[in-house]
């Protein structure tokens, strides 16, 4: 499954950050992210818990950068 959220992030280079750290949360199969639209596109592992998932991707995207949000 593809689901694909708002987001808020001040740069590009953070934008990256953001899209790496999705990339590497359990149950994220893939993950995109459009700094020019502000949308971060997440395919999720089949069976994965779409809402824990994405708790666990806004929890590491905070990580690497604490001012981003995901509208979720």
């Amino acid at each position: 499954m593809k689901k694909t959220y708002k987001i808020d992030v001040d740069c590009a280079n953070c934008a990256n950050k953001m899209e790496q750290a999705a990339k590497e949360t359990e149950g994220v199969a893939d993950a995109s992210v459009n700094f020019m639209t502000l949308k971060m596109a997440v395919e999720f592992e089949d069976g994965a818990d779409v809402k824990a998932v994405m708790a666990k991707v806004l929890e590491n995207c905070k990580k690497v950068e604490d001012e981003c949000e995901i509208f979720l």
